[in-house]
């Protein structure tokens, strides 16, 4: 057995720091919808769209600060693959079947229950995304219910489950590209990479043309938020495999510094901003209309689906082993905990959708979604779950 945590790893920290922001995420969601139900609702939704410059305040959080959500994503995806956890193929292929099947088969669930009415096909990538915040703040919630191993099986389809989001982002929810601003990205792009591969460290470099990039990839038409990641990828890094994480190393000293903001402060934000939704008027019949309905359905039985079909057949056909020392029944209540959609789910249904009443539709899904799973995934997990202290391993 190979122990998975190097000394002072990233990952032990970042699974840390997840959890405490997953449960600050819990508690904003809970905020937004106490506000937008309560006397302060027309204070909260006059704030959201009051106009601050070229952009309203709910878009500069979800198209500016979420940015730089998107950044740490990128950080973590390359981190992962080429110095963590995905580096080897091996180590891939699990999480890449089981995220495969968790966003597959969720669309697939939305469009069979949504996508009779028209325009709301639009919304199939909806119910497709993990949050990978609040799905751990759920599971440390649960102590040593949960194998450590299902933490790391957890977070690696979530940053899988990511990259395929950001991909859903860029190709599928882009309306018109402009040639020159998307020219100008591509050579701020270059200019970032030609500084990696000239050996520049200094963080400061890549910071001011990774604010050049956001405001060209903005003008491009391509969803400014995708800035985030690309920046990401030319961040150098420092590998040390085996080895603790160098100090020196820029793209882990951006990760650690930009990690706390983004996940006490982005990302709560981004969560109070969008959470709220008014339930006057709001019933059973509104609940159950196609586009709330499908996205909830997409989020609790297609991902449990997906993301526990993908790691049977992974293990029936030989093609992985289950995350070490979990039982089947502990693996499916993590993929009971894979349908918590929010963040990623809320960010692409107001990119799917422009009318506020299916923008709310959307919220409502989401939310009966995520707190059905988180619900079910908790249960079973606390039913089946025994003491556990054994560090992160893989066979």
């Amino acid at each position: 057995m190979i122990a998975l945590a190097r000394p002072r790893s990233v990952l032990r920290a970042f699974l840390r720091a997840e959890a405490s922001g997953g449960i600050v995420l819990i508690l904003a969601a809970v905020a937004a919808m106490v506000v937008a139900n309560g006397p302060l609702a027309a204070l909260y939704f006059a704030a959201l769209h009051r106009q601050l410059g070229p952009l309203s305040l709910l878009h500069w959080i979800n198209d500016g600060l979420m940015a730089l959500f998107f950044l740490l994503v990128g950080l973590e995806i390359k981190r992962e693959f080429v110095d963590g956890h995905l580096a080897a193929w091996s180590d891939r292929l699990l999480p890449m079947i089981a995220a495969a099947g968790g966003m597959a088969v969720p669309a697939l669930v939305y469009l069979a229950v949504a996508a009779g009415e028209p325009g709301l096909a639009r919304g199939w990538a909806i119910p497709s995304a993990t949050d990978i915040a609040f799905a751990i703040g759920v599971l440390a919630l649960l102590g040593r219910r949960a194998p450590a191993s299902l933490k790391l099986f957890l977070t690696t389809v979530a940053i899988v489950d990511d990259m395929g989001a950001v991909a859903i982002i860029a190709l599928a929810y882009t309306a018109s590209i402009s040639g020159p601003a998307l020219l100008a990205a591509a050579t701020l792009l270059g200019v970032m990479f030609g500084l990696n591969r000239f050996g520049v460290k200094a963080l400061w470099p890549y910071l001011l043309l990774a604010a050049g990039l956001w405001v060209a990839v903005h003008a491009s038409g391509v969803h400014a938020t995708v800035a985030g990641v690309l920046a990401a990828f030319a961040i150098p890094l420092e590998a040390t495999p085996g080895a603790p994480d160098s100090r020196r190393s820029p793209l882990h000293r951006l990760e650690r510094g930009l990690h706390p903001w983004v996940a006490f402060g982005v990302v709560p934000l981004f969560g109070f901003a969008n959470a709220g939704v008014s339930l006057a008027g709001i019933g059973p019949a509104q609940a159950a209309a196609p586009l709330p309905l499908g996205v909830a359905a997409g989020l609790f039985l297609g991902k449990q689906a997906g993301v526990f079909g993908g790691v049977w057949l992974a293990a029936r056909y030989g093609l992985a082993r289950r995350p070490a020392g979990a039982r089947w029944s502990q693996v499916y209540g993590v993929a009971l905990l894979c349908g918590i959609g929010f963040t990623m789910s809320l960010f692409i249904g107001g990119l799917a959708f422009s009318d506020q009443r299916l923008i709310d539709e959307v919220k409502i899904g989401v939310l009966l979604g995520s707190i059905v799973s988180a619900a079910a995934g908790s249960l079973l997990l606390i039913a089946v779950g025994r003491g556990s202290s054994r560090p992160l391993a893989r066979s």
